[in-house]
């Protein structure tokens, strides 16, 4: 008899966890098909190529697609080298105490925080302090400080996973801790490291209060010509025609049309991130063999 209640309950469970996933799902189907039914329609070469016209109303997203691959790239460079070195030393350098507990728990603590934040610490950090102005190389560097945490933990999470006879094979072998690292860790690590990363920063890619205060323009149609201008945005320019244009009846196939690509976008460095991973491990796997 309570064996016939258990499976009763656990065939209950997993049907509520069915039931979960499933509506989930429904709601994701739902936004998908809304944009890209609604946006589908105004995408084209000439779209993606041309700068916005007429007060907005007309022309297309270059500027704004351009301006948001270089603040992504900014991001990636100043967050990768430096989460996956944080990550490296956390775990396989520093020492299990009070100070090493006190670190991991203000890192995680930072991955919660709200990213307007973020974009008010860039200002006072960035604009201000460093004089790079509101500017491309501003809000770039905001977004890799709020992808450094996410991308830390993922890449600690990514190293504990790697067994530590990998690690004390080699150091009986008389390699070096680095050496042994460098050869027996990191071909296993990297995979989860990447991929956290990459997950990061296609985040980042789609925020649009980071940039709000440290460079995102109202309109731009120029091409930022370096580092230090001012640049237009997919998140900042989507947020202007949805809620601020004067027209806003007008100008929404624009903001679908621009929803859409900024979700392409992020899918893409999502699907990057899994073939990334799925190509690294093989070779990791083959190199183990």
């Amino acid at each position: 008899m309570k064996a016939g209640s258990s499976r009763i309950i656990e065939w209950l469970g997993f049907w509520a966890l069915r039931a979960c996933m499933g509506f989930v799902a429904l709601i994701l189907v739902i936004v998908f098909y809304d944009i890209i039914t609604k946006g589908i329609g105004i995408i084209s070469w000439q779209f993606l190529t041309q700068p916005p016209l007429d007060g907005m109303t007309k022309g297309g997203i270059f500027p704004a697609l351009i301006g948001t691959l270089f603040v992504t790239i900014i991001a990636g460079l100043l967050a990768v080298p430096l989460g996956m070195g944080c990550a490296i030393h956390l775990n396989e350098y520093a020492r299990d105490n009070g100070l090493t507990r006190f670190i991991r728990m203000s890192i995680r603590n930072l991955s919660g925080v709200p990213s307007i934040v973020y974009g008010l610490f860039g200002v006072a950090l960035f604009v201000e302090a460093a004089h790079f102005g509101t500017s491309i190389l501003a809000a770039g560097c905001t977004l890799g400080l709020m992808t450094l945490p996410v991308t830390i933990t993922a890449s600690e999470e990514a190293l504990k996973t790697v067994p530590r006879a990998y690690r004390e094979g080699a150091l009986a072998l008389g390699a070096t801790k680095w050496q042994s690292i460098w050869g027996n860790v990191l071909p296993y690590a990297v995979p989860g490291m990447l991929t956290g990363a990459i997950l990061g920063i296609s985040r980042a890619a789609g925020e649009t209060a980071p940039i709000l205060f440290t460079g995102a323009a109202f309109f731009l149609p120029d091409i930022p010509n370096s580092v230090f201008s001012q640049f237009m945005a997919l998140p900042y320019h989507l947020y202007i025609m949805s809620t601020q244009h004067h027209n806003i009846v007008l100008v929404r196939p624009i903001a679908y049309g621009t929803a859409l690509v900024l979700i392409v976008l992020v899918f893409t460095l999502n699907l990057a991130a899994v073939i990334m991973r799925y190509n690294l491990r093989k070779k990791g796997i083959a190199h183990g063999q």
